[in-house]
């Protein structure tokens, strides 16, 4: 499923929505969760519609720093009978509001730090989207603020709650494929295509830009780095690395209980759209070295041919056979007579629905090793991006030095903190 229809598709999760508010009425106060989306253009506004398929989450106040968006959601609630919604421009102000029980974070990725860190201080509840950070300090900054304020925290890495993927890993512990000694994740994206150059203009009307910049460099508006492609701009994300390595290099580690590498060497570049206006590789591939392993990451634009036939998965290859493992579904390729080969289980569930509800019977419970995706969890898939990153970035291959937990590169220890601007700093 590529990303286009994932939006698509969980923008009418909410077909009988309009059943939600008798469903309030009749449901007692302190059963309900009263949530705030923070960031409502893309996953921000799909994950709101998750929430809103369980009668118990009550969407109260909408913020984002493009008034056109708010105003586009808010129509686009009321069609829903959802009409009682306080709207912000800052989300301080929104975490000063003493009604609201959890935030959603679904703003850019160099965000996400700062606004989970103030929404624990503020005692409030989190689904940040992934990847949670936007480098390795601040995944570190965001499991200190968790741990600190001991508030529920969800990443939104929303296949941990899927069966089929359970399930496949399930079998890759059980032993039946063998020894496994190499691992292979990949994106391969051919709906991508080139960001075509525009010049620097004026933020269009109703944009706070200053705010949209927070803590990265100040730069003239560009219309490329707004909105949905700031994720090809090293200012505030880290391509697609970690857009879709997070999601796939999770269930790698996952599947291998494995955290950090001892080593990384990665080699890419733009070799599909030279000339176009992003930033980030579009063709990479980095190497990790664990113990008894390696994991080979792969992301590629503007072609769909990945490994195994599919545009994305993870392979667990080991001496008997290997398990192919995407969102689709899950299958094992016998290694000659080996072992016996298992057919194509596909995905029988929607990810997105079950994690928003595993967040709101958290909230409810307490019991925060019942979480599907916690803070722990996003830090260390993230932080395994970044590294990737950073191989990439100082051309040469990084050793991780697991007990001071940094590199034994002065280069690639430069990158493992940012640089904040606009007098932001980074959460101690």
């Amino acid at each position: 499923m590529n990303r286009r229809n994932f939006l698509l598709n969980s923008s009418t999760i909410l077909a009988g929505s309009a059943l939600f508010p008798s469903a309030l009425r009749a449901m007692a106060p302190s059963d309900r969760v009263n949530f705030a989306v923070i960031g409502v253009n893309g996953m921000g506004w799909s994950n709101l519609n998750g929430l809103l398929n369980h009668p118990e989450a009550r969407c109260v106040a909408l913020c984002d720093v493009d008034k056109n968006v708010l105003d586009k959601r808010v129509a686009e609630l009321a069609k829903k009978n959802i009409t009682d919604v306080k709207l912000y421009g800052d989300y301080r102000k929104l975490l000063e509001n003493k009604d609201i029980d959890a935030v959603v974070i679904g703003t850019p990725d160099h965000w996400h730090c700062l606004q989970m860190a103030d929404a624990c201080a503020a005692g409030k509840d989190v689904y940040v989207e992934k990847p949670i950070g936007n480098s390795i300090a601040e995944c570190r900054a965001m499991v200190a603020a968790q741990q600190r304020y001991n508030r529920v925290v969800q990443v939104g890495q929303w296949q941990r709650s899927m069966q089929h993927f359970n399930d496949a890993i399930a079998f890759v512990h059980s032993g039946k494929l063998g020894n496994v000694r190499l691992v292979k994740a990949w994106a391969y994206m051919g709906w991508m295509k080139p960001v075509p150059k525009q010049p620097n203009s004026a933020p269009p009307a109703g944009v706070d830009y200053a705010a949209w910049l927070g803590p990265a460099q100040t730069r003239p508006f560009d219309p490329n780095r707004f909105h949905f492609n700031f994720r090809w701009y090293w200012d505030y994300a880290g391509g697609l690395m970690t857009d879709w390595g997070v999601h796939l290099i999770d269930y790698a580690l996952y599947g291998m209980k494995a955290s950090n590498p001892k080593s990384v060497v990665a080699s890419g570049g733009k070799f599909a759209y030279p000339d176009d206006a992003a930033e980030t590789p579009d063709t990479l591939t980095a190497i990790y070295e664990f113990d008894g392993f390696n994991m080979q990451w792969e992301h590629a634009t503007g072609i769909d041919g990945g490994p195994y036939g599919r545009n994305h998965g993870i392979a667990f290859i080991g001496n008997n056979g290997t398990l192919v493992l995407d969102r689709g579904g899950w299958e094992v390729i016998p290694e000659k007579d080996k072992m016996e080969a298992v057919a194509r289980v596909k995905a029988s569930d929607n990810g997105l629905v079950k994690h928003t509800k595993n967040f709101l019977e958290v909230i409810k419970s307490r019991k925060l090793s019942d979480l599907h995706c916690d803070i722990q969890t996003g830090a260390n898939v993230a932080i395994n991006s970044q590294m990737g990153n950073i191989a990439f970035k100082t051309g040469q291959k990084v050793y991780w030095n697991k007990e001071k937990q940094q590199f034994t590169d002065a280069a690639a220890n430069r990158l493992i903190t940012p640089v904040y601007h606009n007098n932001y700093k980074l959460p101690r």
